[in-house]
Parts: C-alpha cells; structure tokens; sequence
C-alpha cells in the first residue's frame, strides 16, 4: 500500500550559488611582446570588499605605466612589489571609466549607477574593482571614452605643475614631452595656471601641442631648446633621457626642474637613476631638481574634473580600441606613435 503523496511546494529551495563570468585580459608571464602574454579569456567577475566598489567598466586608459607593468622592466618595479618572476596582477590595466555596479559595505560616497573615473587593478575588464578612495565623479562634459583618458595621465601632470613646479602665473614653462599621455595635460594645466608655455614634441607632432594651447613649439630634430635663447622658470620633463646638464641649461637660475619618469633601455632602473640624481645634485645648486612620485587619489581627480568641466582641459585621444585589441593598442603605445592617449572601448 502506498502512502499519501508528499506535497513539497512549501519546501525551501537550496540556495544556488552563481557565479557571474566576465572577459578580460589576463597574462602569466612578463614578456615584451604583448601578443604572446596577454590573452582575451572568460573569469569569474571580481568580489568587492567593504570598502571598494565594482565598476561595469565602458573604457579604460592605456599609458606608459601599462608596458612597465606588463613587461615587469624595469627590474625595481618587481623589487617594488609587482611579482619578482611573475606578475601579482594578472592584468596590468589601471584607468578606468564607468558606471557604479555595486559598492561595498563601508563606501558611502558612491552608490549603484553612479559615473566614475579613476584607477583600479585590471581595468582592461566587463567590470573592475577598485578603490573608493581612487574614484571621483565622471566629468559631466566627456564621454565614457574621454574620461577613461583622464586618470594616471591628468593626475600626475597636476601634481607636476602645481605641486612640484608650483607654477605661477606669467611663469615661462617647458614641457618636455608634450604630445604624449602626461605631456598634453600638462601643457593645458600650466595654460590654466595662467603660465607662458613652451611645448617640446617631434616634427609630426607640432600640430597636436599647436592645439592643446601651447604659446611656443620647439621640434626637437631640428632645434634645442638648452641653446641659451631662453631661461625657463620651470621645465617639467616627463619620460625623457636627456642629461641633467643639458636640462639645467635651460633653467633659470632659480628655477625648477620637475622629472616625471624616464626611459632608457636600462633593464635595473630605466632611467629612474636620472631621477635619483637630480634630488641628491638639488641642495647644492641654486636650481631646485625633483623628481614626482605620483599618487592616484579622488581629490586630484576631482580637481582635474573641475578644469576639465570649465573647458579649460580637454583629453586629446589619438585612437580608440576594442578589448580583444589591448595588445595591438600596447605595441602601438610602446612604438612612440601616440600623439595624446590611447583608450579601450568596451
């Protein structure tokens, strides 16, 4: 004899847990050659702690950091923390802009749906989580695109003029380097700063600094700018391998030098060494020479967001990639033909 049937409509489902997948670019292995370390793949999207935020990510910025990352060169980044044989960030994006998917327990100044701007870990994503404290609010006047040009490159061009130079009004100012990512914000920075500026790009670049508001170009194949025609008040040299002699040259007695990095094919230091030595040279000159260490940080990218907003800063991008091309957009970033930023849309 068979007993009643069992009704189990009231019954408590189990609980299923589902993962999310998203796409993103991943690598295992430093190398210089981005097609062979990077790949496309499908993986669980991240989880957020409680006071980070995850960002459904519609661009992300490529820079100059991008290729040190991915290439672990020079040797004191891995030394600093980036995974001595292989990379602890499995994807070496950083600037990101997007829309607010979730925000963390703690985070109070985000909610979902917001349009943000900043860095994170792995912005070359679907989605990406990230700091609150590395976050702002999205200028209102650019697009997903534009803003994800804004962060790394504005910051440390900011901090470049107006905390190290600390550039003032009616100043002469060169940039050394001005067509690329940092460059053509700083040229625009110290513009808003009220300052004469001198702007320092090859031939084909001309036309790109002509644009971003610089009041002087020099083509550096075909003139110097150290040749004791003028004295600047404060030259910010960013990326570049020229001596310290040369660059003092052209500094006025009391002016400032800023580096902002350099490149050499030095596998150790990479021209950091450059650096080093400006800020032991300094206290024994009349010229002051320093060196930024840049810090990615809300309140700067707030700022930059208000030049941004009032027309006086305007992302120059040069062109636009799909995801599946972050490799080819690194190789053309790494062959020097970038005039302004490169950006991935998603």
């Amino acid at each position: 004899m068979t007993g009643p049937a069992l009704d189990r409509s009231t019954d408590p489902m189990p609980a299923i847990s589902v993962v999310e997948n998203m796409k993103a670019i991943i690598q295992d292995a430093y190398g210089t050659a981005p097609e062979a370390v990077l790949r496309l793949v499908e993986v669980a999207r991240p989880a957020i702690g409680d006071d980070e935020i995850l960002v459904r990510v519609a661009a992300a910025g490529v820079d100059r950091g991008t290729w040190h990352v991915m290439t672990g060169l020079p040797y004191a980044m891995r030394l600093a923390g980036f995974g001595l044989r292989t990379p602890n960030a499995p994807n070496p994006g950083r600037g990101l802009a997007g829309t607010v998917e979730s925000v963390g327990n703690a985070v109070t100044e985000f909610k979902a749906g917001d349009e943000v701007y900043g860095t994170c870990d792995g912005s070359f994503a679907q989605y990406a989580r990230a700091k609150a404290s590395k976050l702002a609010v999205k200028p209102s006047n650019l697009s997903f695109a534009q803003a994800a040009a804004v962060p790394i490159s504005a910051p440390t061009a900011l901090q470049a003029i107006r905390d190290k130079a600390k550039v003032q009004p009616g100043q002469l100012v060169l940039i050394v380097g001005a067509s690329g990512g940092v460059g053509s914000f700083a040229v625009q920075i110290a513009k808003a700063f009220g300052a004469d500026v001198t702007g320092v790009c090859s031939t084909a670049k001309i036309d790109l600094v002509r644009s971003l508001g610089a009041d002087h170009v020099i083509d550096y194949t075909h003139d110097d700018f150290a040749d004791g025609a003028h004295r600047y008040d404060a030259i910010v040299d960013i990326a570049g391998n020229r001596r310290l002699s040369h660059l003092r040259r052209a500094l006025a007695p009391r002016g400032t030098l800023v580096i902002v990095g350099g490149e050499t094919d030095g596998r150790w230091l990479g021209g950091f060494d450059r650096s080093l030595r400006a800020v032991a040279l300094s206290p024994f000159v009349s010229q002051k020479l320093a060196m930024l260490a840049s810090s990615e940080n809300s309140k700067d990218l707030s700022d930059v967001r208000e030049l941004i907003e009032s027309g006086k800063v305007t992302p120059a991008i040069d062109r636009s990639y799909a995801l599946s091309d972050v490799p080819a957009a690194i190789r053309y970033l790494h062959e020097g033909h970038v005039q302004g930023k490169v950006v991935i849309s998603l």
